[in-house]
């Protein structure tokens, strides 16, 4: 695959590739698309490979971020952050990338001389991030090279600054220090991680509703979620995997499950 894009696009570099070990394949299926951004930040215009931040490897991290000169922004959205950040890093507060420009632009004008370090899940926010940032005035923007991933990998655990666990947008939901499975699931209804606390809320119904969207979802898709609800867990005393459904037939364990277990 590496070397057919290589060819296709007439790469002439190696490619930074990362490969990760999982119990169950991740994804279910895949799908190829043509974009016009590959992460939708609004500014097709904003090209990386003209001009992007300084890449600092993970053993350069920690003494970048210590610095109390440097401003530590986490470019993801709001649920990846509650999920795990580093020590001290500013939320921008995103639903999506699509809102970072507008919380880019406040910070500089409010910070316009302070560095910046900023990072993300694997690196590739962090292209178009630190682009924008040097557009709007920065002088010191830097970003972690291969972002959060690179650093878990790369980093001892005695030196690892990461606080908690790592959203990633698979069926895993979340990786901890060790780059294994973590231990939240994810909502069906609105697709936000859950931790085992949101589980054993009175707002959490498995497959509906979660307390983050208990009160967003409208009477005709809450039927919907009930009806697909009520199938899966047929399809369980049958042995039987729902279509959509995480687990397979012979699972011990369904991923809520798992997760109150954790």
């Amino acid at each position: 695959m590496l070397s057919w894009l290589q060819d296709r696009f007439d790469i002439t570099e190696d490619l930074d590739a990362r490969w990760t070990d999982a119990q169950e394949a991740p994804f279910r299926r895949m799908r190829v698309k043509v974009k016009k951004e590959i992460v939708t930040l609004g500014r097709p215009d904003i090209l990386p490979h003209r001009n992007t931040g300084t890449h600092v490897p993970p053993e350069r991290w920690n003494e970048l971020i210590e610095d109390p000169n440097v401003l530590v922004i986490d470019t993801r959205n709001h649920y990846e952050f509650e999920v795990g950040t580093f020590p001290g890093a500013i939320d921008p507060g995103n639903d999506s990338f699509r809102e970072f420009p507008a919380f880019a632009k406040t910070l500089a004008e409010n910070s316009p001389k302070r560095p910046l370090a900023m990072f993300c899940t694997g690196g590739i926010r962090c292209e178009k991030a630190s682009a924008l940032m040097l557009e709007l005035g920065f002088d010191e923007v830097y970003h972690l090279q291969g972002g959060i991933l690179n650093y878990l990998e790369k980093i001892p655990a005695d030196q690892n600054r990461w606080d908690g666990e790592c959203f990633v947008f698979d069926t895993r939901v979340a990786i901890d220090r060790d780059l294994a499975e973590g231990g939240y699931v994810q909502c069906h209804a609105c697709r936000r991680p859950l931790s085992s606390e949101d589980l054993e809320s009175p707002d959490y119904r498995e497959g509906v509703s979660c307390p983050r969207c208990v009160n967003e979802t409208d009477d005709d898709r809450r039927a919907r979620l009930e009806e697909r609800r009520k199938q899966i867990l047929l399809a369980r005393k049958r042995g039987e995997a729902h279509i959509g459904a995480k687990t397979q037939p012979g699972s011990l364990h369904s991923a809520t499950e798992r997760t109150k277990k954790v």
